[in-house]
């Protein structure tokens, strides 16, 4: 329960984070994609409606695969920051490289969760 509860913590803050400063957001789309504003917007709702549903017992299954998508779709953005070495964000190369095998952790502990 305890993952559930810093799991879904997160979600909410960083999916808020969506909302009070997009701007942080659109260096990291690529840019042949369309809409950043929309996206980043979309993306941020997604994240916080999950991660209170990620709280209830009925709905946690439901919120767990919403993540699990998510994180699937969001992921072209993390490699791209990646792919510019963190120049985009102005953070490091290590840092960079470093998010995307955290991402497959994020969908490992979703679907973890899933089933519970």
């Amino acid at each position: 329960m305890l993952t559930i509860c810093i799991m879904a913590v997160f979600y909410i803050n960083v999916g808020a984070k969506h909302f009070v400063d997009p701007e942080w957001f659109l260096p990291i789309m690529p840019p042949n994609y369309p809409l950043h504003y929309e996206a980043v917007y979309v993306s941020g709702f997604f994240e916080v409606l999950f991660g209170f549903f990620l709280v209830l017992p009925k709905t946690r299954f439901y919120a767990a695969w919403g993540l699990i998508y998510l994180l699937i779709l969001v992921f072209p953005a993390n490699l791209y920051l990646a792919v510019t070495d963190g120049a985009v964000l102005e953070i490091s190369k290590e840092l960079a490289w470093g998010r995307l095998p955290i991402q497959f952790v994020f969908i490992g502990l979703a679907y973890w969760h899933s089933y519970q």
